[in-house]
């Protein structure tokens, strides 16, 4: 048998038709089965991607229209068509041998992968590659065991798997896959899936209070109907039924046409609606412990978790209202790059065609700017001066929800970068975002600064002509890379990480633990400064605080240029009560 080729019944396996380029509309449903493929090898699986691809792009607009869950935001099939989209850009460029196809395949639908439902098809391409990888052809066992690996796999990439999903349709896929030739292993595919479709309603709320079956289960569905046009050279013979112009089968018309839109926003099965962003990025240069990591922070940040990828390049898709603490932990796992933030609320209004919001008052608010809670007069100067509007506040000061809420609004600003700049104050300052956004459809991300030091690091990168969400991992790059330590002075005794302390001891705590205990406070910030440049650094800036003596900052300086002469030092008078020394390493 010629591997890969069509031949016709009754007909000798070399005797081959030519595989079109893509599907034909509207095909007769009396051919099919006259021409069918026996097993799957590279030319196959390219047209099985330009055929998707063709089939995702006629069945957008229905599958848009389908999207409510996790969010009616309705743009899957728009996702679905453009994942497919940098696959088939992929295949373009790749060997044409099988690799190089399955690499492509791979490569391509993690690379270009939009949305909750993009990643996850891509996660079940990749599942299927796995299997295909270590074959020359594809033949009926071979497809089986590829649909069951790309349910698997899918089902492994997301954090908390939903019935009535995508997940559901490809497990019922993979489950349904009989027969002993490759047509009747992907009829049977193509049929179960559609089957666990329609049934979609029933496992999720969200879809029956909407009248729709699952959109990226939809979107698998095209996806199969492709393969099986593929393998037969013909439609499914199911019927049109979409309206979409394509040859793709239609499990329940009464469940394709959702109803009005505007009664969707509600419709979200319960959890979703509490996170008011989308946040996906690629990553690259991470372990599997680093992304093990990732997982977990994402896990206790929000919902919708889906990370796909491996071999150091991953697509991490997740829902969550701190949009700096995730892209934060995408820094600290690895590089992340091509970060999109999508603001839900913002969608909504666009597909209801509702006007942008203004502030109190009937304001439009533009532009964007930096609201910073920081202590003491000093250093709330420095942060004016950079072009930031400051709120007082910081250990043992900090702001309330509604001080915080009335600087933002104060703005004017469509949108508005907070930096808490300490730990206790991020919490506040993600109330404070909600309700801004509530009230006035202010868009404020927070990202997590836990220093004065990390926020004016921030700050100088802060670029309000930039996309929000490539400032936001600007901003937050920066700060992650700057070390920080504090000096203060114990008010009580008590036990710490380093050991037992005395009212009136020098304490030194590097990024919020304390590491030293010392006598005097001068010694404990050269003592704490020796320690943060043992990993080396370029820059030194003492923020000097309403405790500290006179001269302080002169002798630290001179200290520093004795003892590491290649290093600047920046001396700032900050003002801050209860610590004579903030210390920053860049």
């Amino acid at each position: 048998m010629v591997r890969g080729t069509r031949h016709r019944r009754g007909q000798p396996a070399n005797s081959s038709s030519r595989i079109t380029s893509s599907l034909t509309p509207g095909t007769d449903p009396g051919s099919e089965g006259d021409d069918v493929l026996q097993v799957l090898d590279a030319a196959a699986l390219r047209l099985w991607c330009t055929s998707g691809l063709a089939a995702l792009t006629d069945a957008r607009q229905e599958i848009d229209d389908l999207n409510v869950y996790p969010v009616p935001d309705g743009d899957t099939g728009t996702n679905l068509q453009l994942t497919l989209a940098a696959v088939v850009e992929a295949l373009s460029k790749a060997p044409s041998d099988l690799p190089g196809t399955v690499r492509a395949m791979v490569t391509g639908s993690l690379m270009g992968a939009r949305g909750n439902s993009g990643v996850i098809i891509s996660q079940l391409l990749r599942g299927f590659g796995d299997v295909a990888a270590a074959l020359t052809a594809l033949g009926p066992e071979d497809l089986k065991a590829a649909l069951s690996n790309s349910a698997t796999s899918a089902y492994g990439a997301v954090a908390v798997p939903v019935e009535g999903t995508v997940l559901t349709v490809a497990r019922a896929a993979a489950e349904g896959a009989l027969g002993d030739t490759l047509e009747a292993v992907v009829r049977s595919a193509r049929a179960a899936a559609e089957k666990a479709l329609a049934l979609t309603p029933e496992q999720l709320p969200a879809l029956k209070a909407a009248g729709v079956v699952d959109a990226g289960g939809r979107g698998w569905c095209v996806l199969l109907e492709a393969l099986e046009q593929v393998v037969t050279g013909a439609g499914s013979g199911t019927g049109t039924g979409s309206g979409s112009g394509s040859d793709v089968a239609n499990p329940n018309p009464t469940l394709i046409v959702p109803r009005d839109r505007a009664g969707l926003v509600v419709a979200r099965e319960s959890g979703s609606a509490e996170f008011a962003y989308e946040v996906q990025f690629l990553l690259r240069d991470a372990t599997d412990e680093s992304v093990a990591g990732l997982k977990h922070t994402l896990g206790t940040l929000g919902d919708c978790l889906v990370v796909v990828g491996g071999e150091g390049l991953f697509n991490v898709h997740v829902h969550v209202n701190d949009v700096g603490a995730a892209i934060e932990a995408g820094v600290e796992a690895g590089r992340p790059f091509r970060i999109t933030v999508t603001h839900f609320a913002d969608q909504v209004r666009a597909d209801q065609h509702t006007p942008d919001p203004v502030a109190d008052g009937g304001v439009r608010r533009t532009g964007r700017t930096v609201v910073a809670v920081v202590p003491g007069d000093g250093i709330a100067a420095l942060f004016r001066q950079a072009g930031a509007a400051v709120v007082a506040g910081g250990p043992t000061a900090n702001p309330s929800t509604q001080e915080l809420l009335d600087a933002i609004l104060a703005t004017g600003a469509g949108q508005v970068v907070v930096l808490p700049n300490d730990p206790n104050v991020r919490a506040v300052a993600q109330a404070a975002a909600s309700q801004a956004n509530e009230r006035a459809g202010v868009e404020v991300v927070v990202v997590p600064t836990r220093s004065v030091l990390q926020g004016l690091v921030a700050l100088s990168v802060a670029d309000p002509d930039e996309a929000l969400a490539a400032d936001v991992v600007a901003m937050t790059s920066a700060a992650d890379g700057t070390r920080w330590a504090e000096i203060t002075t114990a008010v009580r005794a008590a036990e710490t990480m380093a050991g037992p302390c005395r009212a009136g001891d020098a304490l030194g705590l590097v990024a919020g633990a304390v590491v030293l205990v010392g006598t005097d406070v001068e010694q404990a910030a050269r003592d704490v400064l020796a320690t943060l440049l043992e990993e080396g650094g370029e820059l030194v800036t003492v923020v000097l605080g309403e405790p500290a003596a006179a001269g302080a900052g002169e002798r630290l300086a001179e200290y520093l240029r004795a003892e590491h002469p290649t290093v600047e030092v920046q001396l700032l008078d900050g003002g801050q009560p209860h610590y004579p020394f903030l210390l920053g390493v860049e």
